[in-house]
């Protein structure tokens, strides 16, 4: 009795394309994920895991080829197939393919593939890979480079099906199949009018479903997968397909050999995937010290004055980061930023002192916080300045200014200053970013935002433009918290939906907006005290000597720097640099003190628009 045929195995939505376009189409173009594995289902749980060139190669003999050709400009020309159909297409190309690769020159292939393609004897498929690396401009071809495209145009237009190999069988193209990471990579002028003749497929990412069967193969080489029960080992390979959204299935094997290497658990993959991702195995989010320290609201209400109750919203959203918790709502959040801040309210009142003290407080650095003022990046044209200019562009190689410094510093808090002056079009990138976590430059490079907190600040909602055109209050200093927090809340909205008619990027947002108070005079004195405190603190290292500034002198400074409010600590210290550090300057600058010295400020005097000092 014969043993039953084993299943027809199922192969992936492109590479089926790629199949039925043997019949249908003289020319094939493979572009995108190229390199990495490709998954085939041989039924019953099985997958093999095969390059691309052995897909190809599976799929093509599978249809009645008698050979495989796969040419690329490093190796030069070989073969696959069955010794005698390699000797017989050897024989009839003049070339040695049964004993390995033969170097070829470009006029070489252009006949190869005129003789090959056109036979009607032979059933020959010819693999053209790394075809970037054809040309050194695809756009500026040298005269050989140009005879070889022409020639590959003409046969496009002019091939004919060879006949099946069986009776009742369809006749098959004896197809050119170019293979390259991206369509752009060919000239222009081949690729257009082609219609059907060439036809074009891309090669996607991997699915969940395909890591997920990755992870399940790779998963028996972690002791804590293997002696596991089946529920929670079913658990860790879906958390391992989750970790790896965005990386190919080459990638997935790096990240599990990067595992092993560093000894982690399968539980611990993600350790393992931010790795592979930024290139740094040491994972800020897990030290000790940082839980201790979001336990401690001080270690940046201290910095941060008046503003309790922003801060501790901030502090619950990085501890949702801490835990792990973050977008734990959804179902994979694992490529998100770590964090996501709006940080809305008036101006001067500690938006960006906050960001700052946040840097300190997860990093331990605040060489970790990168600022980007976004008025400067109001013009559309701009968008290059901060991501890198398209292909093809002057300097599109270079990358831009937000992709590199996170490249060089991956665990980050990144701060966009007044996030609404940006041109709309910039914001567009905030979606890709605040969804996946990633970004990819001109050069083609993706940066991953998986390890950062992102801070935007925004004044919108302090003031609304009237039916004439006025610019009036929309909050102010008198309201309870909860109308403060409402009027702030309904302007960006508004602004979001209604006037950049973006409410996808205010969803992404969703309720990580953070309102800040307006300053109170009792918060304005404690401003006042810590920036004369500052002022003492400068003189003693510049000088080593003492600053004591007298109550009159005190008293005058508190009128005037308590007066108008609107500014907030900003405007606190505009008054304090123009009343006392100016004509302090201006005194220390004719007469230094020596060391040991004590300086009094016993009072302010205004003469004319200036201030001077009368010291002791």
């Amino acid at each position: 009795m014969s043993s039953a045929e084993p299943p027809a195995p199922t192969l992936p939505a492109w590479l089926e394309d790629a199949r039925r376009s043997l019949v249908a189409n003289p020319q094939l173009l493979l572009s995108g994920n190229v390199r990495d594995y490709v998954l085939i289902d041989r039924g019953g749980d099985r997958h093999a895991r095969l390059s691309l060139l052995d897909a190809l190669t599976e799929v093509v003999l599978g249809a009645g080829y008698d050979v495989l050709l796969v040419f690329d400009p490093i190796e030069g020309m070989t073969a696959r197939g069955g010794d005698e159909a390699r000797t017989t297409v050897g024989q009839a190309l003049g070339l040695e393919l049964a004993h390995g690769s033969c170097p070829m020159t470009l006029p070489g292939l252009t006949t190869a593939l005129l003789r090959v393609t056109r036979s009607k004897e032979l059933r020959v498929c010819v693999v053209i890979d790394f075809a970037a690396r054809l040309t050194v401009q695809n756009e500026s071809l040298t005269a050989e480079e140009h005879a070889f495209f022409s020639a590959c145009e003409k046969l496009a237009h002019d091939l004919e099906p060879v006949a099946p190999a069986a009776a009742g069988g369809v006749g098959c193209y004896n197809q050119i199949i170019w293979v390259t990471t991206s369509d752009r990579d060919l000239p222009s002028w081949f690729l257009a009018g082609t219609d059907r003749r060439l036809r074009r497929t891309v090669v996607p990412m991997p699915s969940f479903d395909d890591r997920l069967v990755a992870a399940r193969a790779l998963s028996s080489s972690f002791p804590d997968a293997r002696d596991a029960d089946p529920q929670r080992r079913a658990e860790l390979e879906e958390r391992f397909a989750e970790v790896t959204d965005g990386v190919t299935l080459r990638g997935m094997v790096e990240v599990q050999r990067l595992a092993r290497d560093l000894d982690l658990p399968l539980a611990y993959i993600e350790d393992a995937a931010r790795s592979y991702r930024v290139g740094v195995t040491e994972n800020p989010w897990r030290k000790p010290y940082l839980r201790s320290r979001l336990s401690d609201p001080s270690l940046v209400t201290d910095r941060v004055l008046g503003q309790d109750d922003a801060v501790r919203r901030s502090l619950d959203i990085i501890m949702r980061s801490v835990t792990g918790l973050n977008g734990a709502h959804v179902s994979s959040s694992s490529n998100r930023p770590r964090g996501v801040l709006f940080l809305a309210g008036p101006t001067g009142v500690g938006k960006t002192e906050l960001a700052k003290a946040l840097t300190d407080l997860i990093f331990g650095d605040e060489g970790a916080y990168i600022r980007f003022d976004m008025s400067e990046f109001s013009a559309e044209h701009a968008e290059a300045r901060l991501i890198g200019a398209p292909p093809g562009y002057i300097g599109h190689d270079a990358g831009g200014e937000l992709t590199n410094a996170l490249r060089e510093h991956p665990f980050s808090l990144v701060l966009f200053d007044e996030i609404e002056k940006a041109h709309p079009r910039i914001l567009d990138k905030f979606l890709q970013i605040l969804e996946d976590g990633r970004l990819t430059d001109g050069a083609g490079t993706t940066t991953f935002f998986t390890e950062t907190v992102l801070v935007f600040t925004s004044n919108l909602g302090s003031f609304t433009i009237d039916e004439s055109g006025g610019r009036v209050r929309n909050a102010t200093p008198d309201m309870d918290r909860e109308t403060l927090v409402t009027r702030y809340k309904e302007a960006i909205e508004d602004h979001f939906t209604v006037a950049l008619n973006r409410p996808e990027l205010l969803n992404r947002l969703g309720d990580n907006i953070v309102v800040f108070n307006y300053i109170s005079p009792e918060v304005g004195k404690r401003i006042l005290a810590m920036q004369l405190g500052n002022v003492a603190r400068r003189i003693e290292q510049e000088y080593k000597a003492r600053l004591e500034i007298s109550a009159t002198a005190i008293g005058q400074v508190e009128e005037l720097a308590l007066a108008d409010l609107d500014l907030g600590g900003r405007g606190i210290g505009s008054i304090v640099e123009s009343v006392l550090v100016n004509p302090l300057a201006r005194a220390i600058f004719s007469e230094p003190p020596a060391a040991g010295d004590l300086v009094i400020v016993e009072e302010l005097r205004h003469v004319g628009t200036n201030w001077e000092l009368v010291l002791r």
